[in-house]
């Protein structure tokens, strides 16, 4: 298991505290996560603040992507940037497609490797209206790379901390569910779709959500 950067575990205890006794989330299925080595945590996405109540509610560090450009922003802001995501032991992405995109997977397999773990919203994108949609494949490609399960995950709730209209977020229930791990073992090409379809079943039943079987406009 990789160790807690330090910078995470100061935002564990400020910002963390803050969120778990401003709003309460409450988490299910801690049984579900390695005490130790690597996995995949993908989670259905519904807001911006859903990294951090899934950070915060996962007891070993998480792991997430951050803008390649925050790694090489120039000037004194860019060097507290950089310190920043450095300091929470964030995976730089490329926001281009094709390869530039991949990249970034290139970045996670050291990371669960070494034991890790690793956030991952197969849909993409947040979801523009609350449901569930069609999951992208890269999520089992990287853990049949890596050789490490993946949990799926529901979060529910993160949707409506800030209404339309609403300047401040608003107190609203929040709850995330951990759920079986599912191993990926890939024999033929399509068994990627398919286990990619039954990973989405999974997080669907621990969402609530319904499920549109098409991709998520980006």
């Amino acid at each position: 298991m990789t160790a807690t950067p330090p910078m995470y575990a100061l935002t564990q205890h400020t910002l963390g505290r803050y969120l778990r006794r401003h709003w309460r989330p409450t988490v299910t299925g801690l049984q579900h996560l390695p005490g130790t080595g690597g996995a995949i945590l993908a989670a259905n996405h519904l807001s911006v603040a859903d990294q951090l109540f899934l950070g915060v509610l996962t007891p070993r560090h998480v792991a997430f992507w951050a803008k390649a450009e925050y790694f090489r922003a120039p000037g004194l802001r860019g060097r507290l940037t950089r310190r920043v995501v450095t300091g929470m032991g964030a995976i730089p992405v490329e926001r281009g497609g094709g390869r530039a995109a991949l990249t970034a997977f290139d970045a996670a397999i050291p990371v669960l490797r070494r034991g890790g773990l690793v956030a991952v919203f197969p849909e993409g994108t947040r979801s523009p209206d609350g449901r569930l949609y069609r999951g992208r494949t890269g999520v089992v490609r990287l853990a049949h790379r890596a050789a490490v399960p993946i949990i799926p995950v529901g979060i529910r709730g993160t949707d409506r901390l800030r209404p339309p209209g609403a300047r401040l977020p608003r107190r609203h229930p929040i709850s995330i569910t951990f759920g079986p791990a599912i191993e990926v073992h890939i024999a033929e090409p399509a068994d990627i779709r398919r286990v990619t379809d039954t990973l989405m079943d999974a997080i669907q039943a621990l969402s609530t959500q319904q499920y549109v079987p098409h991709y998520a406009r980006t």
